[in-house]
């Protein structure tokens, strides 16, 4: 069974995770010949202050 972990900047909409999710589940049932059933998705938001790009946050946190 496929267990598929996927960390995003937090702030996207559920409309958005939902569509990501099902074209990965999609993508992986058609290639790998399995039931979308057997496939399980978990996104992870990550807030700003904790996503670095270059040794910087994306976002400071707030009061710093």
């Amino acid at each position: 069974m496929p267990f598929v972990s996927i960390r995003i900047l937090e702030g996207h909409s559920q409309q958005r995770k939902n569509e990501i999710s099902r074209r990965v589940t999609e993508a992986i049932s058609e290639i790998a010949e399995l039931p979308r059933e057997a496939i399980w998705v978990v996104i992870e938001d990550v807030p700003g202050s904790d996503w670095f790009v270059g040794g910087t946050p994306v976002r400071e946190p707030k009061g710093a």
